[in-house]
């Protein structure tokens, strides 16, 4: 599988990979959005919208988590499902042992319980960013999405999860993979202007 490209024989391959709106992607919801995948398989996919800090402090939901979540320390909306549960990913760091209040999404990317007490897990984790909801596709939906071309399909680095600038991250993600993908990342927000 290429960068971009979004098929490949292996559904669990996108597990842990980003899926970034291309410009054509219209849709309110998912315009210029950065998905973050935790689970493909033949019955669907999961994932969290990485770009869309809310204006709610994790304090107000989460109290004892504010402290140690990754700036800005506010609830991101993952998707628009399920948007009155919160989630909880983590950056794992290379070679780092599990505590057991975490569970291994895929490399380095974790989803932390956030019933458990904050100081049982930061000191095992890069960062912890909490988000509202999430983005769920059913079965053959999100490779349907990939064949139309609503997607590019690229590898995730802990910094994606954790960027204290998520309104820049669509042209962040996209220029540094380089070639036509890079010039994407210029493209004017009103994709008539390009």
């Amino acid at each position: 599988m290429t960068a971009g490209d979004g098929l490949g024989a292996d559904d669990a391959a996108l597990r842990g990979r980003l899926l970034v709106a291309r410009p054509s992607l219209r849709e309110p919801t998912f315009h210029r959005t950065v998905i973050l995948l935790l689970d493909h398989s033949e019955s669907g996919a999961v994932g969290i919208v990485l770009n869309r800090p809310t204006t709610v402090d994790v304090g107000v939901v989460l109290p004892d988590w504010h402290p140690h979540a990754s700036d800005p320390p506010v609830l991101f909306q993952g998707g628009p499902v399920g948007l009155d549960g919160a989630m909880g990913v983590v950056a794992l760091p290379r070679g780092a042992a599990l505590p057991p209040e975490v569970d291994r999404v895929t490399g380095r990317f974790g989803l932390v319980d956030l019933d458990a007490p904050p100081e049982s897990v930061v000191p095992h984790v890069g960062g912890v960013r909490v988000f509202a909801g999430y983005a769920g596709w059913g079965d053959g939906q999100l490779e349907a999405e990939l064949t139309e071309g609503s997607w590019f399909v690229v590898d995730a680095v802990p910094d994606d999860v954790l960027t204290a600038e998520p309104d820049g991250l669509w042209r962040r993600v996209l220029r540094r993979q380089g070639g036509d993908l890079a010039i994407v990342s210029t493209f004017a927000e009103d994709a008539s202007l390009n």
